[in-house]
């Protein structure tokens, strides 16, 4: 009897073994054709910076003349300065900078205190309100174009950054806040309840408290705002003609003449332009993948 027990055991084991090498086995080849499918998409999105990089060093016969991936015959590192210095590039980068910079903080911060209002707060409109700004994101941006052109020129306010700015505001609150509202939602009641019993007031908590608590859905909705307000062409086009306040998306067009194009400085100026964003992007996208998942469990 022990000796059958111990042959059936041994089986048993055996073919427990076997399962498990073989469920090992598919895992393996599951997880390496995940990866090959995560390293095609990878090159996939790296493949149009590597172009673009190369078209940067370039000028218009071998732009036209070479294939799009091969190397200039002599890298001309001059299209950078030339962009930067005789295309007026400094002055639109900056002007991209402090008004995509503008228009993000008075989003998110915008943004905070009506979520805020409309989440912890109890009052008699606040579904209304918030039905309101929801309805933002049905409208088509470029709809608006007439009337705010309208309405600006009314208020003395064309051709001049606070339009560029109260424009990227208003069109980026509704998504600002759809992000917000998940995350406002899953905030414990409890830290606010302790507060107020501290003899802290509304104003104080939303800044020491409930704005810290939320920092990574705020840099989640800061870098989606910073990355459509820095590639924004329509409305800085329409409502700016002076150089003094132009973009780089805009400032760009210096190089597109009637006759002939600087394509190499074309290409510059672009890369000048990604720079920021890529930047932005690696220091922020441990907090914009920790923004997006926080909001997505409540408790």
């Amino acid at each position: 009897m022990e000796k059958a027990l111990q042959t059936k055991k041994a089986s048993l084991q055996s073919k427990l073994s076997l399962k498990s090498s073989q469920k090992t086995l598919k895992e393996r080849i599951a997880l390496a054709l995940l990866y090959v499918i995560l390293g095609v998409v990878a090159v996939a999105q790296v493949l149009p910076l590597i172009w673009l990089f190369l078209f940067s060093l370039k000028d218009n016969q071998e732009v036209f003349n070479l294939a799009p991936f091969a190397l200039p015959s002599q890298p001309r590192w001059e299209n950078y300065a030339k962009v930067w210095t005789e295309g007026n590039i400094s002055l639109y980068f900056f002007n991209s900078v402090w008004i995509t910079a503008a228009a993000v903080i008075l989003t998110v911060l915008l943004a905070s205190f009506v979520t805020f209002a409309i989440t912890r707060m109890n009052w008699k409109w606040k579904k209304p309100v918030l039905g309101l700004f929801m309805v933002g994101l049905m409208i088509p941006v470029h709809s608006t174009l007439i009337p705010l052109f309208s309405f600006f020129t009314n208020i003395n306010l064309m051709d001049h950054p606070l339009a560029i700015i109260l424009t990227y505001t208003a069109f980026n609150l509704p998504i600002t806040m759809m992000i917000l509202l998940g995350f406002y939602y899953t905030l414990p009641r409890e830290v606010e309840e302790a507060a107020i019993m501290d003899g802290c007031s509304v104003h104080r908590m939303f800044f020491q408290i409930i704005l810290p608590m939320t920092s990574p859905v705020l840099a989640t909705t800061a870098i989606i705002n910073m990355i459509y307000n820095w590639n924004e062409f329509i409305f800085v086009n329409t409502f700016i003609s002076s150089d003094k306040y132009k973009t780089l998306t805009v400032g760009i067009q210096n190089f597109i003449g009637q006759y002939a194009t600087d394509w190499g400085a074309i290409g510059a100026t672009l890369m000048i332009s990604i720079i920021p964003i890529l930047l932005a992007f690696f220091v922020l996208s441990n907090r914009i993948v920790e923004g997006i998942t926080s909001g997505s469990v409540k408790g």
